[in-house]
């Protein structure tokens, strides 16, 4: 059936002919995932460039949208004319470098200023000659909580009181074991696939600015120690049996989200959409968010990159500076609650003044630019997906039963050394 899709998706990509000019009209494919926030700013750029015609190809989820563009930029056809490079899957296409345009021939060296300098490196390769990707969202953390259940269990309901519950990670867990005691029927968190990602980067930031693979790409995974720390952490809310068990995305844990399954979420800036969309009316003014265990933290984003397939890259580099300048950020965080990555669009009281009215007029805008200014910036590794999911499968084997926790980090190095081969 995935054969079948990738088959028919490349035969009307960007590369193909399809893409041509008709009639003076250029046509140009933007393949992206999820929400971006693009709709509006599509309309704008096509109304000042009457001779472009944008389609947008977008797929619910990153992991349906992985296989489709690895097909795309290994047969050198089918991928569109802009595509989005999620976090994640970004050090593997910095290491395809030559499949891309470099931005670079098209003014890309003028746009530094208007991306955080970690964001703006992460986009150019290791020898500095090739601007990659420009910059779009990223995901600084904060914590999702119910506040109904925490009325529930007799705990505070006040983000700010209930950000000093937890000024650290052990503070988490002991107001977990706190509320299971008081509703024993609701999980603390959803599982440990969150808190794992969660906690790994907070450590690798706060010390050698790497996790699973060194500066150089080195596997680090068993040397690493803050790898080690965040392992351990997780792995006693695992023990602790405070978790729901569940992978996080899954149909099974969005389906938790209309239940009371769990009360607790680390979650990225542009979760909260997910949160408000899978949840519904039924977790509507039930949800509110606090600050993160642990100190600054940072999961996602992504970066627009020009394949070299397309067949108008001139006019893809201009559109993809569009979307990602400071007031094309500005507007697909005014759409969509994507955070923006150019300071200049952080600092807009648009920004600044945010409130979600579906998280009880929670201040989002002050808490995820606190928590964006305070961010370190982390090194990835090309298979450091690879190594997160298989390491995943190890603590949420620990929740099954399946493994033994006196196993754990054995099991997890073995799974980590044979994802980075």
């Amino acid at each position: 059936m995935l054969a079948g899709i990738l088959a028919a998706t490349s035969a009307c990509g960007g590369g193909d002919d399809d893409n041509g000019s008709s009639g003076g009209t250029i046509e140009l494919t933007v393949d992206v995932f999820g929400e971006f926030g693009y709709e509006g700013l599509y309309k704008q750029y096509e109304a000042s460039h009457p001779n472009i015609k944008i389609r947008q190809r977008k797929v619910a989820e990153l992991d349906q949208f992985k296989p489709r563009l690895q097909q795309w930029m290994a047969t050198g056809s089918g991928a569109g004319d802009v595509v989005a490079l999620e976090e994640g899957i970004l050090p593997t296409y910095m290491q395809q470098a030559n499949r891309f345009v470099n931005l670079f021939d098209y003014g890309g060296a003028s746009l530094e200023k208007n991306f955080l300098p970690w964001k703006w490196k992460m986009g150019i390769t290791a020898d500095g000659k090739q601007l990659v990707g420009l910059g779009t969202d990223i995901g600084p953390m904060g914590m999702c909580y119910r506040k109904d259940l925490f009325e529930k269990a007799g705990l505070p309901t006040d983000r700010d009181e209930v950000s000093n519950l937890w000024p650290d990670w052990n503070g988490f867990l002991e107001t977990g074991k706190k509320f299971q005691a008081k509703v024993p029927k609701t999980k603390w968190l959803d599982g440990p696939t969150a808190i794992w990602r969660t906690a790994v980067s907070q450590e690798g930031g706060k010390t050698v600015g790497y996790t699973y693979f060194d500066n150089n790409d080195n596997l680090v995974f068993s040397s690493n120690a803050a790898v080690k720390t965040a392992f351990d952490l997780t792995l006693r809310f695992q023990t602790e049996n405070l978790t729901a068990n569940m992978r996080i995305f899954t149909p099974e844990w969005q389906t938790a989200l209309k239940r009371d399954t769990f009360a607790t979420l680390p979650c990225p800036a542009w979760m909260l959409g997910g949160i408000e969309e899978f949840s519904g009316d039924y977790g509507k003014g039930k949800w509110d968010v606090a600050k993160l265990p642990g100190g600054a933290g940072v999961w996602g984003g992504s970066w627009l990159a020009v394949p070299k397939q397309s067949k108008h890259p001139k006019e893809a580099a201009e559109l993809a500076k569009f979307l990602t300048s400071p007031q094309g950020q500005l507007a697909a965080f005014k759409d969509k609650n994507t955070f923006p990555s150019s300071p200049q669009a952080q600092q807009d009281p648009a920004v600044t003044g945010k409130t979600n009215p579906y998280f009880g007029d929670a201040p989002i805008g002050k808490i995820f630019s606190e928590m964006a200014g305070a961010v370190k910036p982390l090194h990835l590794g090309p298979k450091n997906e690879d190594v997160r999911e298989d390491v995943e499968d190890v603590l949420l084997g620990v929740g099954q039963g399946q493994i033994k926790a006196s196993d754990a980090w054995n099991r997890a190095v073995e799974a980590a050394t044979k994802a980075a081969r």
